[in-house]
Order: structure tokens, then C-alpha cells, then sequence
């Protein structure tokens, strides 16, 4: 039997914010008016940690698919809110590249795992997904330190793009596949 869950708004909200954090490092990290970037990571960060944490303490879908997408969701989802916060507060974010970091690290481990227990219908695709985002956390230290360099933003755009090209095709495969009438 087929179960229906908010997994699909996850996806494509990882998918909004990862276009927002591609577009934020291609144009305006270096901006004097960088803060007009806090409004959408908000948005991002406010759906990933509610949905991440609902799925943290609801276990919805089956046990290692929770700790997969909620727990993941819980960590973007607030870096993501507080990068929001040191946005609008002209705070400096290279910090938040530790907590990034540590995140991006459990996301390339949860990928290679993933590929590794054949896990979801897409295995290798849902996979690279997390390895891919995961490296642009594993890269943030980097970037961040390194901020003029525009080559170096540019790649973390680039990686950024390509995740969330990934993550919008699995977010749109799972509501076309959600919205199959039952029976």
C-alpha cells in the first residue's frame, strides 16, 4: 500500500533554497545590500526545520528514511535560518561554515549509505543528491574564508545548481506519483 507524506515539500523547498544559496553566492555574498538574501533563506529554513523536526518525532515514513530526511532537514533547515539571521543582523557567516561543515559531513555519509543500502526507488540519484549538497557544507569553511575568490563562488554555485537540480527532480517524481488516485 502506497503512503502519502510530506517528504515531496521537503524536496522541493531543499530545492528553493538551494537555488536561493546558489544565487546568493554568484551575486551577493560580497554585496553591501547582502541582507535583501534574509527573507529567502528564512522561507527555506522555517519549512526545512518544521518538517524536519515533525519527521524527527513523527517517524511518517519507514525508520531509516526519517532519520535520513528529518534529521538532515533539522540541520539545513537551521543554517539556513541562521544564516537569515546573520544576514539581516550584518553579522559575519563564516562561522555558521563550522556548523555547515559538520552537516555537510553526515549528508556525503547518509549519501554513500543510501547508494550503498539501495535505499529509495532512486538509490544512486537520491545519493548524489545528499553527497552533493553535503560537499557544498564540507566546502562553506572554504568558501566563506575565501570569499573573494569568485571562481571558488562560482563552483559552490555550480555544485549548489546541480544538488538541486537532483532535488527537483525527485521532489516533482514523488508529487506526480503522490497524486495518483488511490483504489
Amino acid at each position: 500500500m502506497d503512503f502519502i507524506d510530506y517528504v515531496t515539500l521537503m524536496l522541493v523547498n531543499m530545492t528553493a533554497g538551494l537555488v536561493v544559496l546558489a544565487g546568493f553566492l554568484w551575486t551577493d555574498i560580497t554585496a553591501e545590500n547582502r541582507q535583501r538574501w534574509a527573507p529567502a533563506f528564512a522561507a527555506a529554513g522555517l519549512v526545512a526545520t518544521v518538517c524536519g523536526f515533525a519527521m524527527t518525532f513523527s517517524w511518517p515514513l519507514p525508520h531509516p528514511y526519517n532519520i535520513a530526511y528529518g534529521e538532515t532537514s533539522v540541520m539545513l533547515g537551521l543554517l539556513w535560518l541562521a544564516t537569515a539571521w546573520s544576514l539581516a543582523k550584518g553579522w559575519d557567516l563564516t562561522p555558521l561554515g563550522i556548523y555547515a561543515f559538520v552537516a555537510g559531513a553526515v549528508a556525503v555519509l547518509i549519501g554513500i549509505r543510501m547508494i550503498d543500502l539501495e535505499m529509495t526507488h532512486k538509490p544512486l540519484l537520491s545519493g548524489v543528491g545528499f553527497i552533493l549538497t553535503g560537499l557544498g557544507g564540507m566546502c562553506a569553511p572554504a568558501g566563506l574564508v575565501f570569499v573573494k575568490h569568485a571562481w571558488l563562488r562560482r563552483a559552490g554555485s555550480l555544485l549548489m545548481l546541480a544538488a538541486a537540480a537532483i532535488w527537483a527532480l525527485t521532489g516533482y517524481m514523488a508529487y506526480w506519483m503522490h497524486l495518483k488516485p488511490q483504489g
